[in-house]
């Protein structure tokens, strides 16, 4: 699907900028977390894929709030009150007369206040990962102090944004941390969604948000997702939602992720899809089982500046072609390069064990080392690319080896069992964003 034409809606004085994706029956008003751009996230597959899949049985209406994005810039934070004012302006815009709201994190309070405002406009209420108050009380234990908060993002976010996005993207989306394209798109998400600035008193107007007390007041159909081990808002906020809305419907899914578009996105795009149309209609991804590979070149920046560009272009020239022989050889699958490495998938793990010494020592006469990694389980195909947990997993098990190393799982250790293939155990490992203690190996064969 291409980028949607971006359009404005007027509240007040003020121009949002607003979207609209597929034609289905129902409208659902996707109210989004505090610093979104409308045209830069349809960079992001993950996003696009979003969007399309609830585009597909609905008539999808996303915007951009006052102050971020596409939207006019404001000198001083909006209110929740405006921010209300803005959605029914650009429902009004778009000829909705009647939507179902979709709040995700700082946007489910806003959602709250809406139907609670303006039953009349709303046909259901949809909630991920929100919460009802933001700051912790004495009956209140789901949240940190205002003071910590406010700390922590005088130090940790404020002087980083839009700059070394990996701090966001291992909170907010583990799942796609050690991945440098997801890293380089929030940097830039980032910068053009809202200045460091405007960051500082959105965050200040979100340490005021508390919507507990008209929670008993909705009498739409209510559904609320939570995210078992969401790291940014306790799995005890989205169940206190749940229990303070009449009849609303709590449904807890596995992942740590907080952004639903990262890990099992289809898991809570199934469920809204069936709470608002009474079915699950879109066909579950392709899976297969594959043994997944990362390669990575130790100290490639340091190599880059001794050989300077040309010689160091050359070079990686060189490395990767013999990359792509090894592969052919082996029988594995390029799915994508990633800097000064490669993601692979391949049929069988001795074959992938195989092809990562192969690589090692091609890399070696090549006066360059490399580390790989790899794991095995149920991948998700889509198109060209591969994901799942099985993905992270092996990009975490690769920023562990050292140099010259193929290190692996005990999964793919357990399955080549009777090959000649030699195994050191390197221990149990914490892998990031991974939960439990997986145990690693480091491979060798005498080919």
């Amino acid at each position: 699907m291409s980028t949607p034409p971006t359009q404005y809606a007027k509240s007040g004085d003020t121009s949002i900028a607003y979207q609209v994706v597929g034609d289905g029956p129902i409208d659902v008003v996707l109210v989004l977390g505090f610093a979104t751009h409308l045209e830069l996230q349809w960079e992001s597959p993950p996003f696009a894929r979003f969007f399309e899949r609830i585009g597909s049985f609905s008539r999808l209406i996303v915007f951009d709030k006052r102050g971020t994005g596409l939207s006019d810039p404001v000198t001083e934070v909006p209110t929740l009150e405006q921010r209300i004012d803005d959605v029914r302006a650009v429902m009004d815009a778009a000829g909705s007369e009647r939507a179902a709201l979709f709040g995700i994190s700082e946007g489910g309070p806003m959602s709250v206040l809406f139907a609670a405002t303006h039953p009349d406009r709303v046909t259901a209420l949809v909630l991920h990962g929100a919460m009802g108050r933001t700051t912790e009380a004495p009956d209140y234990p789901w949240a940190s102090p205002a003071e910590a908060l406010r700390e922590s993002a005088a130090e940790f976010i404020a002087p980083y944004w839009g700059q070394q996005a990996e701090g966001m993207v291992e909170l907010f989306a583990p799942s796609f941390a050690g991945d440098p394209q997801a890293v380089e798109f929030t940097a830039r998400m980032e910068r053009s969604a809202a200045s460091p600035a405007m960051v500082q008193q959105i965050f200040e107007m979100f340490l005021d948000i508390d919507v507990r007390a008209i929670l008993p007041t909705i009498h739409v159909p209510t559904l609320v997702l939570h995210r078992r081990g969401d790291r940014v808002v306790n799995r005890g906020a989205g169940r206190e939602l749940a229990e303070q809305i009449p009849d609303a419907r709590y449904v807890e899914l596995p992942g740590i992720d907080h952004l639903p578009w990262a890990g099992d996105a289809d898991g809570v795009l199934g469920e809204i899809e069936e709470f608002l149309t009474g079915a699950r209609t879109v066909p579950e991804p392709d899976r297969v089982l594959a043994t997944v590979m990362f390669t990575d070149i130790v100290g490639s920046t340091e190599r880059a500046a001794e050989f300077g560009d040309a010689r160091w272009r050359e070079l990686l020239a060189t490395h990767q072609a013999a990359v792509r022989r090894e592969l052919e050889r082996f029988r594995g699958r390029e799915v994508k390069t990633l800097g000064d490495g490669c993601l692979a998938t391949f049929d069988g793990p001795a074959r992938a064990i195989r092809c990562g010494c192969a690589i090692v020592e091609a890399a070696r006469s090549h006066d360059v080392e490399v580390r790989i990694g790899l794991h095995c389980g149920e991948v998700e195909v889509m198109e060209e690319d591969v994901g799942g947990i099985a993905v992270h997993i092996a990009a975490r098990v690769g920023a562990l080896a050292a140099a010259g190393e193929v290190l692996v799982s005990s999964t793919v250790k357990d399955l080549v069992a009777g090959s000649e293939i030699r195994f050191s155990d390197r221990g149990a490992q914490q892998l990031k964003g991974v939960p439990d203690e997986w145990r690693l190996f480091a491979a060798a064969t005498d080919e």
